[in-house]
């Protein structure tokens, strides 16, 4: 198998690549961790970003420098998005450089949106002080996106365009990701004309259960192993052919739940019988977030990059299985498009979440309405705000040592620190020294998927 040489060298992966910056701030081909630690080391080069490390060499220009150039690829998704940075050859064969998981807040920027009108509903009704509806056949331009959305292809597009500054992308390959969900939703009530059935059917159904279910057993919780599409309320029971009754076993869940309802064969775990009643009845929300924004995204990178390429995602999914590369959002962003294989990728990978860049609101309220207490206008304290990423050296005490990590700030100068191993409360603000400012995003490190 073709994975087999991959699979093995999984623990003796490398690490991401710094990227480099010529003394005019232009992208240069990007190095490995030990090339840069000597550049900085020899004065050749400075620092330019922490979180990702990028370099600013002070010697030299892109005119001075050999580029070969690279890839991006970018499995789009409704929760996160991977973000890969590859070199690849012009036989297909790719070699893995950085990987970035890129965590969306749409979910939270639609229950702000819904509590915020709710909250205008309830003072209307109230008779109390409040904005009156506006309701004027306001007409929505072509093309608009309810914000949960526009957030999903906005923060994409600002980690495309971050990638392309650091370095020398010449081409980007996007997977087109997408599913029916009125055919999921209706089953097999869409027959004749309706629909007409090709090669691919029945697999979009298999993919979204796949991805709804996390690629485990409902019953078990096995990964790993073949799984079938199983009836949560059987067939001969009445069950039909939706979406919401359709979940993925086993191959010996699948056979042991045989003709018999949940609750039997789950008589011993009503819990678990709840919960998976629960997880089943979910909406097509993720699906209908995907499909939205796929051709938004699409349009958005068009005018950006020279070089757009649109892939599906059954050709992501077939590459990755032919080099025997497990499944995650980074290493779909590695296959997407046409590829021969992966020779290496990086062991770790940078998730990125989107916090946000604090509130507008200067008064919180308690749970009646009534004001609490003010917030400060003044965001920043002694020099930094919520979010830097700094660095902090204790000379004595519990937490005496050095700590790297995102501050929050507190007006008696005494601040927070939340770094890998935990949260460090109390430090003075002369003991810490900024690395980066606060750019609406935190930043984390974790395995690649595989890597023991």
């Amino acid at each position: 198998m073709p994975g087999e040489g991959l699979a093995a060298r999984l623990s003796n992966l490398p690490h991401p690549v710094v990227f480099v910056r010529d003394r005019h701030g232009q992208p240069l081909q990007p190095t490995s961790p030990a090339r840069a630690r000597k550049l900085l080391k020899v004065g050749r080069a400075v620092v330019a970003r922490h979180t990702p490390f990028v370099i600013r060499l002070k010697d030299r220009t892109v005119a001075e420098s050999v580029v070969d150039g690279v890839e991006l690829g970018i499995d789009p998704g409704s929760r996160y998005t991977g973000l890969a940075v590859f070199a690849a050859a012009e036989d297909g064969v790719r070699r893995g450089l950085y990987h970035v998981e890129l965590q969306h807040r749409g979910s939270q920027i639609r229950d702000k949106l819904t509590a915020r009108a709710a909250h205008r509903r309830g003072r209307r009704t109230r008779n109390l002080r409040y904005r009156a509806p506006r309701f004027h056949n306001r007409v929505r331009p072509e093309g608009w996106l309810a914000p949960s959305l526009r957030h999903r292809v906005g923060t994409t597009m600002t980690w495309a365009t971050r990638l392309a500054r650091w370095a020398p992308v010449t081409a980007v390959h996007v997977e087109l990701t997408a599913f029916d969900t009125h055919l999921l939703a209706s089953g097999d009530a869409l027959v004749g004309v309706e629909y007409q059935h090709g090669t691919l059917v029945g697999t979009e159904v298999r993919e979204y259960l796949l991805a709804k279910w996390q690629r485990k057993c409902a019953y078990c919780g096995a990964s790993g192993v073949p799984l079938n599409i199983d009836h949560i309320e059987p067939r001969s029971r009445g069950g039909s052919d939706r979406i919401s009754n359709l979940a993925v076993a086993c191959i010996p869940c699948n056979h042991a739940k045989g003709s018999t309802s949940i609750e039997e064969f789950l008589k011993h775990k009503p819990a678990l019988a709840a919960c998976i009643r629960a997880q089943a009845k979910k909406p097509l929300r993720d699906a209908a977030a995907v499909n939205a924004t796929r051709w938004a995204l699409c349009r958005a990178l068009d005018p950006v990059f020279t070089r757009v390429r649109i892939a599906t995602g059954g050709r992501t999914k077939w590459n990755r299985q032919r080099v025997g590369l497990p499944k995650s959002h980074t290493l779909d962003a590695l296959c997407v498009g046409v590829l021969s294989t992966v020779t290496v990728h990086p062991r770790r990978v940078l998730t990125v979440a989107a916090s946000g860049r604090g509130r507008y609101r200067r008064t919180d309220l308690d749970r009646h309405g009534f004001p609490r207490k003010t917030n400060p206008r003044a965001k920043a304290v002694f020099g930094f705000q919520t979010g830097d990423c700094a660095r902090a050296v204790i000379p004595t005490g519990r937490y005496a040592g050095t700590h790297v990590g995102r501050i929050a700030v507190r007006t008696s100068g005494r601040f927070n620190m939340r770094t890998r191993h935990g949260l460090i409360q109390g430090i003075h603000h002369r003991h810490v020294r900024l690395l980066q400012r606060a750019d609406g995003y935190a930043y984390a490190a974790r395995d690649e998927a595989g890597v023991r």
